[in-house]
């Protein structure tokens, strides 16, 4: 099965960037849906954004729309989420996600990695 490693979390303030990236051991992403998702203390998990490996296209959440970016790396076999404008309000734990096909929400998302933590200060 695909195995998912997040890096990149840390602490940054608000206004800052971040860029996190996803890899994948075992097998490469092509043919795979990639997604990132991010869950608050105490808050419910939420779709962050996704990326087709193969054709590139993208899709992101209203809250991170112009601030976020999605993209691929096909020489590493890596997915990035490059984070601009961070607000304390980005603060959760972030994971990788992927899958075959397109799942109506995080739950149908069969692979994941174990998180990186992203904290932003006010």
């Amino acid at each position: 099965q695909v195995q998912l490693v997040e890096s990149g979390g840390g602490l940054v303030q608000a206004g800052g960037s971040l860029r996190l990236s996803c890899s994948a051991s075992g097998r490469t992403f092509s043919g795979y849906y990639v997604g990132w998702f991010r869950q608050a203390p105490g808050k419910e998990r939420e779709f962050v954004a996704a990326i087709w490996w193969n054709g590139g296209s993208t899709a992101y959440a209203d809250s991170v729309t112009g601030r976020f970016i999605i993209s691929r790396d096909n020489v590493k076999n890596t997915v990035y989420l490059q984070m601009n404008t961070l607000k304390p309000e980005d603060t959760a734990e972030y994971y990788c996600a992927a899958d075959q096909s397109v799942g109506s929400s995080w739950r149908a998302w069969d692979y994941w990695g174990k998180g990186t933590l992203v904290t932003v200060s006010s």
